[in-house]
């Protein structure tokens, strides 16, 4: 939190006109690093992200995690005085994040042509629900569905129930952690080419997930394969699951590598199963899978739950109890990695939000200040930096301008 510096992505001014969760959450992760991210919201409503819950009383909890180091102004972009005040901003920015569905900006008259004759070298990074192009392009998307199409909502859950989706927004994260990347990567290509000209970056809500299957692609090209639910990795490597410790706790435990399954029947006093045929690789071992689990549960349900991760640590297998929040808040690891930090709160004075990630030696990042009120830097921005005046300013407030 003293650290002088303020990130790599220092000098960077990022326009972050996107709402809710995934763009925003791209946002922020360029702030965290350095980057200056003026939030657009509109006037007396501001990003609908400000009333998701969970809540304390009236305060939403999530907004100080998600719109830190973030400054707040008001616009209506579809007026016509708000769009010539974000073209002013534009004018100043290296990035743009929207998150409009495919065609509004360009019927604002705010589309990347109009925007790149105001600044040439614009990145404008566009997240929407299907992408910009294809027949779904101008569909709604959301997380929760889009993580259905993107094919991942199939193979979660038993095969006797029906697919489960992911209990929080967890498409929306991946999705703004490639936005990030994208983002950053068109910078670097603008800073290091010398380009006179910016570029648009561009993916649909349901891309990043499905490029993270890529065993699910080749094994449907090759085979011809529909995989179905499995409550834990399938089809990969055994043995691997989620197993019960004599104490009652659950524990999560994966041999993907030769090594590590050897680590494992040794740590369970068993060495002869390493040269036993029906184990002897992966293969063998994945087509006798149910009763190598037989062994392996009757192992973990002999040890407490302390006892097991001792012993597996000793023995090098990747292994880790199911942690929940507030096994979490007490880890020593999370707190010696500085994974929550505490930040300053205008109503309830403190509340504790997600670290820095990921960390630099030289320029690591930091949380600046607080996430702001709606608005908060509207005189800032459009006073003291755009120079406009006290009365214009009340002027545009009138008509909802800002």
């Amino acid at each position: 939190m003293d650290n002088p510096t303020n990130g790599p992505l220092t000098g960077i001014r990022v326009i972050d006109a996107s709402t809710v969760i995934a763009a925003p959450f791209a946002a922020t992760l360029l702030a965290d690093l350095g980057a200056e991210v003026l939030k657009v919201e509109l006037p007396d409503k501001g990003d609908p992200l400000r009333g998701l819950g969970p809540w304390k009383g009236s305060e939403p909890l999530r907004w100080p995690g998600l719109a830190r180091n973030k400054q707040s102004i008001t616009l209506d972009i579809r007026t016509t005085d708000g769009r010539e005040l974000f073209k002013k901003l534009i004018s100043t920015a290296d990035v743009l994040i929207e998150n409009f569905r495919p065609g509004t900006m360009e019927k604002w008259g705010l589309g990347y042509e109009e925007l790149r004759e105001v600044n040439p070298r614009l990145i404008m990074t566009r997240q929407s629900g299907y992408g910009q192009t294809g027949p779904y392009a101008e569909k709604a998307g959301f997380g929760t569905p889009s993580t259905a199409f993107s094919g991942y909502t199939y193979l979660q859950g038993f095969q006797d129930r029906h697919p489960v989706s992911p209990s929080f927004s967890l498409l929306d994260y991946i999705s703004g952690i490639y936005i990030a990347f994208g983002t950053v990567s068109a910078l670097f290509h603008r800073e290091t080419s010398n380009a006179d000209k910016g570029q648009i970056v561009e993916m649909g809500l349901y891309e990043g997930m499905f490029r993270m299957m890529d065993f699910l692609i080749a094994e449907h090209d090759q085979l011809g394969k529909v995989r179905e639910r499995a409550p834990m990795l399938h089809g990969h490597s055994s043995p691997s699951g989620t197993y019960q410790t004599k104490d009652g706790h659950w524990v999560v435990m994966v041999c993907s590598t030769q090594k590590t399954w050897e680590r494992l029947a040794q740590a369970m006093g068993r060495s002869d199963l390493i040269e036993n045929p029906d184990y002897l690789t992966n293969k063998e071992r994945m087509n006798n899978d149910s009763l190598l689990q037989e062994l392996v549960m009757s192992f973990m349900n002999s040890l407490n739950k302390k006892e097991l991760v001792k012993k597996m640590d000793e023995f090098g297998v990747p292994i880790s109890p199911i942690l929940n929040i507030k096994d979490i808040f007490e880890d020593p690891h999370y707190q010696a990695r500085e994974n929550i930090l505490e930040v300053d709160h205008p109503r309830l004075g403190k509340i504790k939000v997600p670290g820095i990630v990921p960390k630099f030696s030289e320029t690591p990042g930091r949380i600046r200040h607080r996430a702001p009120e709606l608005g908060e830097h509207n005189k800032q921005i459009y006073g003291e930096e755009l120079g406009l005046s006290d009365e214009a300013l009340t002027n545009l407030k009138a008509k909802g301008v800002i």
